[in-house]
């Protein structure tokens, strides 16, 4: 099992998943050549794609699903809620789930779970081939019970950075917006992310990556400290998932 990261961040959201014969791209905030090109660089073609599943309806994470789906004639995984707030058009194909009951696409088992985030229905994803466990959280102002006991005992975890507190209060964002972002709806601040790493149990991650940090809010060596900070992880390299590039292929021994 491995996965990347296409690219992360408030300009476009997209994450690779594999096991088995099955490759499942996770949400598509990028315009087909964008995420052609970016498939490329890690010597992926779009029909390499079984299905694409979607966290929520904010646009740095669907506006290139249904135009990538249609062109190339791929499922796409989303809750009703997400569909009914969805408008990129017609999808080439959809498939409701419900965020409390697991599901399977070719040899990838699916346990979603809901988030509190402004959105309609929105939800994160722990991918399993039956053995190691990957585990997805971005777009979540606060971390709920729920939250701890589905990202308990992964292998690998891709964790929202999205913020420092102090650099977006003393940012330029309009009020109204900071309070967006850092309110329980929003997004998780770096602290908030490695508040969460002590509630679970890491004994078995292999890999940490840093995800959806913000370019105005945010620097990489700030989430970097926190979480390295954490006892139980300071054995582990911590990766960023960056907007430009995202993360190169990594493997679950």
């Amino acid at each position: 099992m491995r996965f990347a990261s296409l690219g992360s961040g408030s300009k476009g959201n997209a994450t690779l998943v594999e096991a088995g014969d099955t490759r499942l791209l996770i949400d598509c905030g990028f315009s087909c050549l964008e995420t052609e090109k970016r498939l490329a660089s890690l010597a992926l073609q779009p029909g390499d794609v079984a299905a694409i599943l979607v966290t929520h309806e904010h646009s740095d994470h669907i506006s290139g699903v249904a135009r990538f789906s249609r062109r190339y004639d791929i499922p796409v995984w989303m809750t009703a809620g997400t569909e009914a707030g969805h408008k990129g058009g017609k999808l080439a194909e959809w498939h409701c789930f419900n965020v409390h009951q697991c599901f399977e696409i070719g040899d990838v088992l699916i346990q979603p779970f809901p988030v509190p985030h402004d959105a309609r229905e929105p939800c994160q994803f722990v991918f399993s081939d039956g053995v190691r466990r990957l585990g997805l959280l971005t777009d979540t102002g606060s971390v709920t019970p729920h939250i701890v006991r589905a990202l308990d005992q992964l292998d690998a975890l891709i964790l929202e950075c999205n913020h420092d507190p102090e650099l977006l209060a003393c940012g330029s964002y309009p009020r109204h917006l900071k309070q967006r972002v850092g309110g329980p709806l929003g997004h998780l601040s770096n602290q908030q992310a490695a508040d969460l790493l002590t509630k679970i149990d890491v004994s078995r991650l292999q890999h940490l990556i840093a995800a959806h940090l913000s370019e105005n809010n945010n620097r990489p060596h700030l989430a970097r400290e926190l979480l390295s900070a954490v006892p139980a992880c300071r054995h582990l390299e911590i990766m960023v998932a960056d907007q430009p590039a995202g993360m190169p292929w990594k493997t679950l021994q």
